[in-house]
């Protein structure tokens, strides 16, 4: 091939090639053409003489989705915090206050969720606040099909980790704090009990965001199972209730009324009496209810 053919056919080749890799190659000796003929100065900002000129139009190349914020993970057509939400109090002048996980959101004040590894999550919490707390970091609560995929991972799997339950694995199947600092029998307990401060305050309980590693779906969601049950903006009716009734897992008895809230992914002292795993899913409250077992993440539309 002489000089000339050569020169045309790396022309066309760069349409569909990167301008760079083109650059490299041209120019070059190559076995069977002519030495290579001697190059002008280029002017400054002017392209080598010695070189092929680029197209006029050179497509832009696919760089993919556009990322999430780095807490959270992209699935699918959505975003999702990697962890279980803290509170963030934002004072009068804008300055921002930790909250303390134990301690109930105060009327009044605004909230912002965060979400961070190596933190206790927030507990205590209702569906209409953690809601409030979402849209004021500029998310959403998540939806039910959210949760759960995210959850569920690429492979549609009962656990975040797999297949199958490994003991363990998730802050879960722990002794029941309210039997063990209240007494046995379930009639003593009072909603002030279900609230109390120093619950979520015992050590060896609830544990801090991403502590137990292996608790992680395939997109690196951590906790979706375990440490707290989470909020998710689905509201209970009997559609709701009939789809739960066909998933063909075994659930315990709950009383619900329309127009409960719902949670998911069971807290440490669960072993899957409503589901096991991804499944887990309480309807038995009202979106205004809280306790020590409840927190919350957020999703929001990806960009």
């Amino acid at each position: 091939m002489d000089v000339v053919t050569f020169r045309r056919a790396l022309l066309v080749a760069c349409f569909a090639a990167p301008l760079l890799a083109c650059a490299e190659t041209d120019g070059g000796t190559r076995e069977g053409d002519a030495p290579q003929r001697s190059r002008a100065t280029a002017r400054p900002g002017s392209l080598d003489p010695g070189r092929v000129s680029p197209p006029a139009e050179l497509p832009a190349l696919d760089a993919g989705p556009p990322a999430c914020p780095a807490t959270m993970a992209r699935i699918e057509g959505f975003c999702i915090d990697r962890y279980e939400a803290h509170l963030v109090a934002r004072g009068p002048r804008g300055e921002l206050t930790p909250h303390p996980h134990f301690q109930r959101p105060e009327a009044g004040a605004t909230y912002e969720a965060r979400s961070a590894p190596g933190v206790f999550p927030q507990a205590y919490i209702s569906r209409i606040e953690a809601e409030a707390a979402c849209a004021n970091a500029e998310k959403r609560l998540c939806s039910r099909r959210e949760w759960q995929r995210a959850c569920k991972g690429s492979l549609g799997t009962m656990y975040p980790y797999g297949p199958r339950l490994q003991p363990k694995r998730c802050n879960a199947e722990k002794p029941h704090l309210l039997t063990i600092r209240f007494g046995a029998d379930p009639h003593h307990w009072g909603y002030a009990h279900f609230n109390d401060p120093t619950l979520d305050q015992e050590p060896g309980f609830l544990a801090r965001t991403g502590e137990y590693a292996g608790c992680a779906s395939d997109a690196e969601v951590y906790d979706l199972v375990g440490n707290l049950h989470e909020w998710v903006s689905d509201t209970a009716d009997s559609a709701f209730k009939a789809r739960l009734d066909t998933e063909g897992v075994v659930r315990a008895f709950q009383y619900w009324n329309p127009a409960n809230g719902v949670f998911m992914g069971g807290f440490y002292s669960t072993i899957g009496e409503l589901g096991p795993g991804c499944t887990f899913t309480t309807i038995a409250h009202e979106p205004s209810y809280h306790d020590y077992s409840i927190g919350f993440r957020c999703c929001a539309d990806a960009p």
